[in-house]
């Protein structure tokens, strides 16, 4: 998807001032253009932290604009005069230098769930900063600027480092890019795929209430710099943004969230008046030590997030004093009151209630009802401390602090089913905090998870896959699992499971085989086959999640000799004729991860036309999709198994 031309420049800024005008600025004023590329750097260098969707990208670019500072100030400090023509290189820098700003800036604050939705556009950015970067110093006169020889080796070191940017190594998130699946393909209200919205929250960094409000503010900014365009991706954003919500408890909010008032639709409110960071009219405007006034509740977040930057400039706030610009407020409801505008009403979410001394000794009854000699209370009060476990985080605290985890392990080896499958579930409820998860780890439940997988019901092995998954996010219960043998009753379910059975497996499968020794123990207990089947099938619900499955274990020799076979090359080749944009770029990720360890593959790929669809890819496909085609068809060119391009 086409990055939003609206990204690029800032609220109110004209591309005449963002940039200069070549035609109209003096090369005296101009030299000016050089203090502005060192200030660029000095803002680039304050950004500490970066999304974890573009974290290594934001590295690697950062610390190169910071390794061109002293070229910088060889020029500043340059006393001669500097040509008409050269400075025009300093402008076409200065452009570059600021899509690169933006460009960090949004990768160092802007909304987390777009930049990990979106990370193929980002990523699509990156590159056209780098082309940018390495044409603006095409030609540089260095002599016209009093260049030192060695500067120049470093600045043309640079330019061929930014020229070859492109061909880097592909650093997908594999672990995160499937949470995102699940996450954006899951409707019910499990708690199974609860613990994958908190795994990917934990990932993304929207972990606490005070998290969710500052992306919500993220997001109302997307939502309103897009203006209805792209309303199919924006809607996964604001979905997604729903679903750590009501995971943490509060109120969903509207796909469409900044509404202007009925009566008002045709009033242009005036750009003074909207808080930078929400694009929303204020009410209560605040001014920082740069000289930006932002409405009070959304800077008074930011600052309590322990964010030390303005949010316009991006320069370090002196001191953290608010000042109220009265001014400005008292011009804003005049223009209200003129114009027949209603300020919208902030209102505060709900304060959680705090657990009553009643459902206190009601979890205490439940949980020495799990001990009862009477089969039918036991079976009354483990349904009971499930539902009460699912509800909200407090019931979970209460089970946890009364003692209810070793007397619900304990019961995943009674010999009842019901009780089996109440306690399986019970526990991947409480499973969805991280403490919890040591807590019941610490009892040892996972050989008896993985017999209820074997033998339980059709309920029962569902959510003990859900609760391998869920407890696999701790590292040593990977390793845990797989020794108990816990993979091949996972590889049954995926193969002859209910269709929210095999959503349930794959994931659990996925998470495992981020252990390198899983890996081994999948690929020896066939787990290819399967996965194959539901490419055959074209379940579109789960081609994605069972490609980027493969991708990993083609990491293995055995797995990709799995792959090798005709049949399964050829099926990939027809997902990349037939398949969504997503399926083709899973599709040639797993041929390109093949071919590089066998040639073979490749030329089985070709008996079936995949050359074709290999260059439409490279010329239209997903940003990584086409990375990987064109990494393809170089290869087949320089192995001549196709006539050069």
């Amino acid at each position: 998807m086409a990055m939003d031309r609206d990204h690029e420049l800032e609220e109110g800024v004209t591309v005449e001032e963002e940039f200069g005008s070549s035609c109209q600025t003096s090369p005296q004023d101009k030299r000016e253009v050089v203090r502005e590329l060192i200030g660029v750097i000095h803002t680039v260098g304050s950004y500490e932290e970066y999304r974890r969707s573009q974290r290594e990208e934001c590295h690697y670019l950062s610390e190169r604009l910071k390794l061109l500072l002293p070229l910088f100030e060889e020029i500043r400090d340059f006393e001669g005069q500097i040509p008409e023509s050269s400075i025009e290189c300093l402008m076409k820098l200065k452009k570059a230098f600021s899509s690169a700003k933006k460009l960090l800036k949004t990768c160092h604050c802007g909304s987390k769930i777009y930049l990990a939705i979106e990370s193929e556009a980002v990523m699509g950015r990156f590159y056209s900063v780098y082309e940018r970067l390495s044409q603006a110093l095409e030609n540089m006169p260095y002599d016209d600027f009093g260049i030192s020889d060695e500067e120049k080796e470093q600045v043309e070191l640079l330019r061929g480092q930014f020229r070859r940017a492109k061909k880097r190594n592909d650093s997908q998130d594999m672990e995160l890019t499937m949470d995102l699946m699940v996450a954006l393909s899951t409707n019910d209200d499990r708690n199974a795929d609860s613990a994958s919205i908190e795994r990917l929250g934990n990932k993304l960094g929207l972990r606490t209430l005070e998290d969710l409000k500052l992306e919500t503010i993220s997001v109302r900014r997307v939502v309103k710099e897009r203006k209805g365009r792209h309303a199919e991706e924006t809607q996964k954003i604001v979905g997604l943004l729903n679903k750590f919500r009501s995971f943490a408890g509060l109120e969903e909010i509207e796909p469409l969230m900044i509404k202007v008032h009925e009566k008002s639709t045709a009033l242009a409110i005036p750009n003074e008046f909207l808080c930078p960071i929400t694009l929303e009219i204020m009410a209560d405007p605040l001014t920082v030590s740069t000289g930006q006034t932002y409405e009070r509740e959304n800077i008074q977040h930011l600052l309590d997030s322990g964010c030390q930057t303005c949010p316009k400039t991006g320069k370090i706030l002196e001191h953290l004093s608010l000042t109220p610009n009265f001014a400005l407020k008292n011009l804003i409801q005049q223009w209200c009151e003129k114009n027949n505008f209603q300020l919208p009403q902030k209102q505060e979410p709900p304060k959680p209630e705090s657990p009553s001394d009643e459902s206190d000794e009601q979890v205490l009854s439940l949980i020495q009802d799990l001990s009862s000699s009477h089969l039918e209370v036991q079976r009354k009060a483990v349904k009971e401390i499930r539902m009460l476990s699912k509800e909200n985080p407090e019931n979970r605290t209460l089970v946890v602090n009364r003692g209810g985890i070793p007397p619900l392990v304990h019961l995943l080896s009674y010999p009842d089913s019901i009780i089996q499958e109440h306690a399986v579930t019970a526990l991947l409820n409480l499973s969805i905090d991280e403490t919890n998860k040591k807590l019941i780890s610490k009892e040892e439940p996972i050989l008896a998870i993985i017999e209820i997988l074997q033998n339980g019901n059709v309920g029962a092995k569902e959510n003990s896959a859900a609760a391998l998954f869920s407890l696999s996010m701790l590292d040593e219960n990977k390793e845990a699992i797989g020794l108990l043998n816990g993979i091949p009753p996972l590889i049954e379910l995926l193969k002859n499971g209910t269709i929210r059975g095999k959503k349930d497996a794959i994931t659990a499968l996925f998470n495992l085989c981020l252990n390198e020794q899983n890996v081994r123990l999948a690929n020896e207990a066939g787990i290819v086959a399967p996965l194959f089947q539901l490419l055959e099938k074209k379940n579109i619900e789960m081609v994605d999640e069972a490609l980027s499955l493969l991708l990993l274990l083609a990491t293995h020799q055995d797995g990709r000799q799995e792959m090798g076979k005709l049949t399964f090359i050829e099926t990939l080749v027809n997902l990349m004729r037939d398949g969504t944009p997503k399926n083709k770029e899973c599709s040639v990720a797993v041929l390109h991860r093949l071919s590089i360890h066998n040639s073979n593959h490749m030329l089985a790929a070709l008996q079936y036309g995949v050359y074709e669809y290999l260059v439409e890819i490279g010329e239209s496909g997903t940003d990584r999709g086409q990375r990987k085609a064109k990494s393809i068809l170089q290869h087949m060119s320089k192995t001549e198994q196709i006539p050069c391009l």
